[in-house]
């Protein structure tokens, strides 16, 4: 056909000095042309009409048929285990008000209370964290501050006072508050220079708050003397000014880094035992380790590539009886044995990673993970 097409597509770029392409050509001529180019342009359609039906039929005969459903049958027999999977976002873009003279709105000149009033984005992470405090595995070790005033730092951007101790022996500490960025993911250089920071400024320890941290920043918990407290904000606070700030959501969550043993399984393979959760006690100050208990599930990937996570074993422990919960849910028996090696603080045996490195990520009842990456 192109042949056939080619010339025919020629004389209608000569006819009007044109560079017609063939997605370019008119579909109809109009009435001021030539009855010479009406017809080659009648006989060019006809050729790519007659093309586009081989084409078609050559398709229909020899490719493979996929049906797609958008309406699946139900089927009541069937158990669903997990809900349908839905990916939610917030969009990371500013609506700016403009006039009629497509002029940006001054909302610090317009004086009505309520209107064009749009709070920064530290002072509302500083008002929340102020009301909330930082909540950690046990109600007891939840840190609430007496006070949180703006420091003029590079990274640090407030000083938070809290008590440490019983009520008769209690010493006020200072803590240094680093909050990261709206939309995006604190690294350990950020942290490495905000403890420094915090260090030169004498303050006792650092209290960072972000949505996200990166893989590296992960066991990256004390300075030289200054402890880090890496606290993960709840994705509520993206919609803060539609929140009410009542101070009993948790809305600054720390959770310590997890406690393992690796051990050696023979035969040039590894497991892993976890022992717990270390978990900053405000009252003494300490680090301490937290048992199993408080850990809801967790996850290994045996060959971490520094990049992404990839489960490849996973246990579920759970304060109370998992088991008697899976079944109720399925509504039939479960293998215990099968089930034995899942409900576990002890992992299967696995071969040693060509990475020479595993990452070992925990999850506790609040739902707060952290992961943290061990060399094998």
């Amino acid at each position: 056909y192109q042949k056939i097409l080619e010339p025919l597509r020629n004389k209608l770029n000569n006819a009007f000095n044109r560079q017609w392409e063939e997605w370019e050509i008119p579909r109809e001529a109009d009435d001021k042309w030539p009855e010479e180019a009406k017809e080659i342009l009648a006989r060019w359609w006809a050729q790519r009409i007659a093309r586009q039906k081989e084409i078609d039929a050559s398709i229909a005969a020899k490719a493979d048929y996929e049906y797609l459903y958008d309406k699946p049958y139900e089927d009541n027999k069937k158990v669903r285990v997990a809900g349908p999977f839905t990916v939610e976002s917030i969009s990371p873009h500013r609506v700016l008000g403009v006039d009629e003279n497509d002029e940006l709105i001054d909302s610090v000149g317009d004086t009505k209370e309520g209107y064009g009033q749009e709070r920064d984005f530290a002072q509302m992470i500083l008002e929340n964290l102020k009301t909330a405090g930082v909540q950690q595995a046990h109600k007891e070790d939840k840190i609430n501050f007496t006070s949180i005033t703006p420091w003029p730092g590079d990274l640090i951007c407030a000083e938070g006072r809290y008590t440490e101790g019983d009520e008769d022996s209690a010493i006020e500490k200072r803590a240094a508050i680093f909050i990261g960025p709206e939309f995006g993911t604190v690294s350990r250089p950020d942290l490495v220079a905000a403890a420094r920071e915090a260090g030169d400024a004498d303050f006792d320890v650092l209290i960072t708050c972000a949505f996200n941290y990166d893989a590296h920043s992960t066991d990256f918990n004390k300075l030289g003397r200054i402890p880090v407290l890496k606290a993960r904000m709840n994705a509520d606070l993206h919609m803060a000014d539609d929140l009410k700030n009542t101070g009993k959501g948790n809305l600054f969550v720390i959770f310590g880094e997890p406690d393992i043993d690796i051990l050696d399984a023979g035969d040039d393979q590894v497991k892993v035992k976890i022992k717990g959760v270390d978990v900053f006690h405000p009252n003494t100050g300490e680090v301490r380790s937290d048992g199993p208990e408080g850990i809801a599930c967790w996850f290994i990937d045996t060959d971490y590539n520094e990049e992404s996570f990839f489960v490849r074993h996973a246990y579920f422990l759970g304060a109370n009886d998992p088991y008697k919960s899976l079944k109720t849910t399925l509504k039939a028996e479960i293998n215990k044995e099968a089930w034995a090696t899942l409900h576990s603080d002890t992992s299967r045996p696995f071969n040693k990673p060509k990475s020479g490195r595993i990452a070992v990520k925990v999850i506790n009842h609040l739902g707060d993970e952290v992961m943290k990456v061990f060399k094998v």
